[in-house]
């Protein structure tokens, strides 16, 4: 008995000495001082440009040749819905693949086969309303390797902390893979400023590898530009703006500073200078979205977004490259064949888990 009494007031006296005391309460107060400036959550440092890239340029959704999309939804709280994609005369889309996935307020999961098959998979697991773990692997037959990627993102008030790894593997004796770290604070209602760091390591014969970069984001009344500097000499910046309710454009500059061949051909005595910008603009219709970029390497990207039925929408891509005189076009047809269960419990507003996509 007298020793826990001992522990028990050594314990205390751990926890009630002045020194922590004093922690404590300047924690505290740095608290408040913080959660008055009403600060908000800047997003990731991946995602600092989201406004230009994803909702504005049409770079990640360009496609050619034909494709078809048939999905089958068949529940809305949990999501669940299978699909079947067909591609003809497309560059990097398979002929055929096969899409499952299902959804709640916690997982997520997404599976797709193609017919060569290559398949991907996702797992997604929202531990808390903070913190979300993301996992993507993909598995491809031959001598292709897999590929696996984990991605932990913790996302505070006015601060979002994420660690991603690419590869990890322990198995040669030593740590390999991609490692990167990422930081993004808000200063002020409107700025907001982070790093990123990366560590990797190809193979236990050769060295580690890292890098390090800075960003910073600013937020106006209906615009926003963000930073992005690389120690290895490379800088992104982009700027985004609200025109109008249904209009928004975006520009965005790519500048490359890598060590070149100097006069008298002296590697390192000079150095190579590359850039690409490019200039967007999005305009929301009623029932369709169109969407149009031009780069400074002379290619003109449009592409159309028309739903003609709730289960029917149209997609016409185009691209043409002045200097190398190509012209590339997509067409694609979605369809959604939703029972009449499922589509009475749409019209009546029937709540849908916010999945951590």
């Amino acid at each position: 008995m007298a020793d826990e009494k001992l522990v028990s007031s050594d314990a205390g006296f751990l926890k009630n000495n002045v020194v922590m005391a004093t922690l404590r309460d300047t924690y505290s107060s740095f608290s408040r001082r913080r959660a008055a400036l009403g600060l908000s959550n800047p997003g990731t440092v991946d995602n600092i440009s989201r406004e230009v890239q994803k909702d504005v340029f049409l770079t990640n959704s360009m496609f050619t040749g034909l494709r078809a999309d048939l999905t089958r939804p068949f529940s809305v709280n949990p999501l669940f819905q299978v699909s079947h994609a067909f591609a003809m005369g497309s560059q990097g889309l398979p002929p055929y693949t096969f899409v499952a996935l299902y959804g709640t307020s916690k997982v997520f999961l997404q599976g797709n086969l193609d017919n060569d098959g290559q398949l991907t998979a996702r797992a997604n697991y929202r531990w808390n309303r903070s913190f979300v773990t993301r996992t993507n692997v993909q598995i491809a037959p031959g001598p292709n390797p897999a590929m696996l990627s984990v991605d932990n993102d913790y996302t505070g008030q006015d601060f979002t902390a994420s660690l991603k790894s690419i590869n990890p593997s322990i198995i040669e004796g030593a740590l390999t893979g991609v490692f990167v770290g990422s930081y993004l604070q808000s200063l002020t209602p409107r700025l907001a400023v982070g790093l990123e760091a990366m560590w990797q390591r190809v193979a236990v014969q050769s060295g580690p590898e890292t890098a390090i970069s800075y960003c910073a984001k600013y937020k106006g009344s209906d615009w926003i530009a963000s930073a992005q500097v690389q120690e290895q000499g490379a800088l992104s910046t982009s700027y985004w703006r609200r025109l109008t309710d249904k209009v928004e454009a975006g520009v965005d500059l790519n500048l490359q500073f890598t060590p070149g061949m100097g006069q008298g051909g002296l590697l390192g005595a000079g150095a190579r200078k590359e850039g690409t910008s490019t200039l967007g603009a999005k305009y929301d219709f009623r029932n369709s979205s169109f969407r149009a970029q031009i780069d400074s390497s002379g290619r003109l990207s449009c592409l159309l977004e028309k739903r003609i039925l709730p289960p029917v929408q149209l997609t016409f891509a185009g691209e043409m490259d002045h200097f190398k005189q190509q012209a590339k076009v997509g067409l694609a047809v979605s369809i959604e064949a939703a029972s009449d269960d499922l589509m009475e419990q749409q019209v009546k507003g029937v709540a849908t888990p916010t999945v951590p996509f």
